[in-house]
């Protein structure tokens, strides 16, 4: 069986990685959320699309939700945009983001390449979502775990 979820992210970590999400959705409309997977059957990236699902992550008004899936017990790590990004981003919108994280992740900082990626992505988010006065609070800034 894989590892829990209290052997991958300590309440300290999760709470820094929160504290980064609600960082970041500060300068854009853009919703962050995690996700740690620690048994999958399916590849990494339909996975990852099935959680966006069943988070809801579809839902916002402006379709600019973003997953980090992180899969830890078979090393992955894939993000996954809404099309309302997708539409209007570059094809590597992504690929910056995701190298950066990777880099950290190989070196077993988890927690730190997660903020990193989280507050690249709020950077990257604003110049095509900004932050707007009506903007509210789409998604739950948590961690979800299976």
């Amino acid at each position: 069986m894989g590892k829990k979820k209290h052997e991958f992210l300590s309440s300290k970590d999760e709470k820094k990685i929160i504290e980064a999400i609600q960082k970041a959705e500060k300068n854009t409309s853009g919703e962050i959320r995690i996700h740690i997977e620690f048994e999958s059957s399916l590849n990494h990236f339909d996975k990852a699309l099935e959680v966006f699902e069943q988070l809801e992550m579809h839902k916002t008004k402006d379709r600019n939700g973003v997953l980090f899936h992180v899969s830890p017990t078979d090393h992955n790590f894939t993000i996954v945009g809404d099309e309302g990004i997708d539409n209007i981003t570059p094809d590597d919108f992504w690929e910056d983001i995701k190298a950066d994280v990777v880099k950290h992740f190989k070196k077993e900082h988890y927690v730190k390449g997660l903020c990193k990626g989280i507050k690249k992505t709020g950077k990257a988010l604003k110049k095509y979502f900004p932050h707007q006065e009506d903007d509210t609070n789409e998604l739950p800034d948590e961690i979800s775990y299976s």
